[in-house]
Parts: structure tokens; C-alpha cells; sequence
């Protein structure tokens, strides 16, 4: 099988609007989580989310203007798009990059519903409490918008990026819930080794924070109400959790075949090395109370990457701050480490980013990628009382100095969808 490496990357966040902010301040400790402004949710029962913040896509890109009437989705991923690739250093490529072998895979959500003018139409075309379709059809033709339609499709930033980078090879999109942009990463380097592929600019994208996101969720009774104390709403592992904060923001990663890379002579940041991808086939909104495709996952994952787990250096969990999957996760690393489990130090940057749904596993990669790097693991914080489900070594409050050769990352999405991510220091 062919090797594959990462050489690029990019994020946009609730806590900063490139890679560096964003790992500064989750290795600080800081919080994203605020009172909701991108629409009124006075009324709500959860008023709180994780924005991104003062995001300005001139400040990326020089053709920001063409952009002005897309959703925060298609800009986020562009933003960190770009990031990702000028970090790669493939815009200065020239003839090495095969644009035929270039390819777009990402896990992005569903675009931004365009809710005022969609309220409006309803508003026109109802009389005497019953929307008249036909009428609603008429007026729709003139007052919907082309742009902000086509924006609400998940597929649609892949098909954007490609146009802007000329990546002429496959393109895709999966929307696995929770889980889309860690499978995205995982397809993409299921494409590479198998030679569908030499370069994959994957990740995701998604930005859920307005009135039917917000209220979905709610309905589903998965967030947070400690709307007096936002910063210390998410609190993955604690026992006086309450549901998960709603995030925005987009991670971007360049996916790269080891020879390739090697032959432009760039800079590897590490190596994907394991892939597990399970179903629990039980129920859409609730993982198995035994954790049973988690657990199936992360065995996967490790034999794909024919390690030990006793070889896991840090574990990104998924870590969402509700009760079902923070003790099942819990469960399910356990079953699956064993003894190694009390060993391999867990912690859920979601306490300080929110959820980003579909782009969590990807900016969560990231976060595995720059604990490499670096040599330092960010917290979990807000874990002030452990449920006494939860009594694995969770990083509480600050980060802490350590050696990282492998870590793995966990996504689990509603569904039952089951992603396990590993990743290596890059060796020869």
C-alpha cells in the first residue's frame, strides 16, 4: 500500500481563524462559547454557541467579493482551503501537481438555510392558515436566491474548491452527521493508497448555528441550557454535563502520496497510518449502550495501522459534553485498550470549541497532527467533578507536556456512525 502523509493544513474556529490562534489558545485553555448573535435566540431554550469570530475572507483570499452572497459554510472552507494549500506550497508546484490526480473529498454539511426570505414566502403565500403551494411556487421564482439556494446543498463547497484550485480529479462529499469530515479524511486516504489519487485536499466544513439548526437540536434535547455560564457549558466527562455547545468553522488537511511529497521536497507534518469505520445499526439519535460499533472502530483502526494500543500516545476524544456518548466512549476505549486504557492520556477540545458537527474530525485531526508537532496536549476543561463512569485520565483544565508519536481520534455521529483516525510522526 501506498503511504500516505500530511503537508498541509488549515482551520478556521470558535477560538481563532487560522491554525496557529486556534492551537494557542486551546493549549491556554480558552473558551469560544458565547451568547448567540448570528440570530435572535432570545426565546430559546439554549442561547449559547461557539462562533467563529471577526472572520473576514479578504483577509484569504483577493477574490472575497465573488463570494459575498455565499454561506458561512462555503466561506469557512474556503478560508482554511486556502490555508492548507498555501501551507502545502502546491500553488507554487507548477507542473509537478497532475491536476487529473488532484482531488476534492470533504465531509461538509448542509448549507445555511436561507430563512428570512423562506419565512417571507410562507408569510405571502398563506391564507386563512394554509400555504397556498401553487402560490408559493409563483412567488418563489422571483424572490428565492439562486446563490443562497444552491448553498444549502452539502456537496457544494467540494465542487467550489475544486473550481478554485483546479483539481480536476475525483470529488466528494459525505454527510455522516458528527462523523463526515473524519471519514472524509479516511476515504481520501483509502483513494491515495490505492492509486485513484496523489493529492486530496479533504476535511470539512459547517456552521448549524441558525434558527433550524438550533432549534433540531434542542428538539433532540443534545444541548446545553447554562446559557448564565458559557464558557463552562461544555464539559465533556463531568458529572454535571448537561448536552454539547453548537460550533462552527472548518478544517482543511492536504492529503499526499508519500513519493509525491517527498519528490517537491515538503514538509510532512505526519502520517495517516489506521482508518476503522463502523455502524452501530441500532438507533439514529443514541449510540449502543455497548458501545459496540465504537469499540468494533477503534480495533479497526488499529489493525489497519498494526499497532498496539499500548503504542497510543494521546486519544482526541469525541468527547460532545452529553451524557450517553461521553460514558460510552469511556466504555468503548476501555473494551478496546484494555489495561491501557487507564494509561493513554483522552481529552475533548469540544469543551472549548463546541461542536462543529460535520468539520469537527477534521480540525480534531488537526489538533492530533500539532500534538505531534509539538510535543503538548490540550485540555479537557470544566471537568471539575468526573462522572464516575468517566475515571480515565482526561487532561482536566491545562495542557500538559508530552512526547506524541501516535495518536487517534474518535468521531461518532448520529446514525451510529463510527470514525477512528491515526495518526504517526512521519519516519522514514
Amino acid at each position: 500500500m501506498r503511504r500516505v502523509v500530511v503537508t498541509g493544513m488549515g482551520m478556521v474556529t470558535p477560538v481563532g481563524n487560522d491554525l496557529e490562534s486556534t492551537w494557542a489558545s486551546l493549549l491556554e485553555g480558552k473558551s469560544g462559547v458565547g451568547t448567540i448573535s448570528l440570530f435572535d435566540a432570545r426565546t430559546f431554550p439554549t442561547r449559547i454557541a461557539a462562533e467563529v469570530k471577526d472572520f473576514h475572507l479578504d483577509r484569504y483570499r483577493d477574490d472575497a467579493g465573488r463570494w459575498a452572497n455565499h454561506s458561512r459554510n462555503t466561506k469557512f472552507t474556503l478560508a482554511a482551503a486556502q490555508m492548507a494549500m498555501e501551507d502545502s506550497g502546491l500553488l507554487e508546484s507548477g507542473p509537478v501537481l497532475d491536476r487529473a490526480r488532484f482531488g476534492v473529498y470533504l465531509g461538509a454539511g448542509e448549507g445555511q438555510q436561507d430563512f428570512p426570505r423562506f419565512v417571507k414566502l410562507v408569510h405571502k403565500s398563506t391564507h386563512g392558515g394554509k400555504v397556498a403551494t401553487s402560490e408559493f411556487t409563483r412567488l418563489g421564482r422571483h424572490e428565492l436566491h439562486p446563490i443562497a439556494e444552491a448553498e444549502q446543498e452539502p456537496g457544494t463547497p467540494a465542487a467550489h474548491l475544486a473550481n478554485v484550485f483546479g483539481a480536476k480529479g475525483l470529488n466528494a462529499n459525505c454527510l455522516t452527521a458528527c462523523a463526515a469530515s473524519s471519514q472524509a479524511i479516511g476515504e481520501a486516504y483509502e483513494m491515495i493508497r490505492a492509486e485513484c489519487a496523489d493529492v486530496v485536499l479533504s476535511g470539512g466544513t459547517h456552521s448549524m448555528i441558525h434558527p433550524f439548526g438550533v432549534t433540531g437540536f434542542i428538539l433532540l434535547t443534545a444541548l446545553s441550557t447554562r446559557n448564565d455560564e458559557p464558557t463552562q457549558a461544555s464539559r465533556p466527562f463531568d458529572r454535571d454535563r448537561d448536552g454539547f455547545i453548537l460550533g462552527e468553522g472548518a478544517g482543511m488537511l492536504i492529503l499526499e502520496e508519500l513519493e509525491h511529497a517527498k519528490a517537491r521536497g515538503a514538509r510532512i507534518y505526519g502520517e495517516i497510518v489506521g482508518y476503522g469505520s463502523t455502524a452501530d445499526a441500532f438507533r439514529i439519535t443514541d449510540s449502543h449502550d455497548e458501545g459496540r460499533g465504537a469499540i468494533a472502530c477503534i480495533r479497526e483502526a488499529l489493525a489497519d495501522a498494526r499497532i498496539s494500543p499500548d503504542q497510543i500516545d494521546y486519544i482526541n476524544a469525541h468527547g460532545t459534553s452529553t451524557k450517553v456518548n461521553d460514558s460510552i466512549e469511556t466504555l468503548a476505549i476501555k473494551k478496546a485498550f484494555g489495561e491501557a486504557a487507564y494509561q493513554v492520556p483522552i481529552s475533548s477540545t469540544k469543551s472549548m470549541m463546541g461542536h462543529l458537527i460535520a468539520a469537527a474530525g477534521s480540525v480534531e485531526a488537526i489538533v492530533c497532527l500539532l500534538a505531534i508537532r509539538d510535543g503538548v496536549l490540550p485540555p479537557t476543561v470544566n471537568l471539575d467533578q468526573p462522572d464516575s463512569d468517566c475515571d480515565l485520565d482526561y487532561i482536566p483544565h491545562v495542557s500538559r507536556r508530552q512526547n506524541v508519536d501516535i495518536a487517534l481520534s474518535n468521531s461518532f455521529g448520529f446514525g451510529g456512525q463510527n470514525i477512528t483516525l491515526i495518526l504517526r510522526r512521519f519516519t522514514e
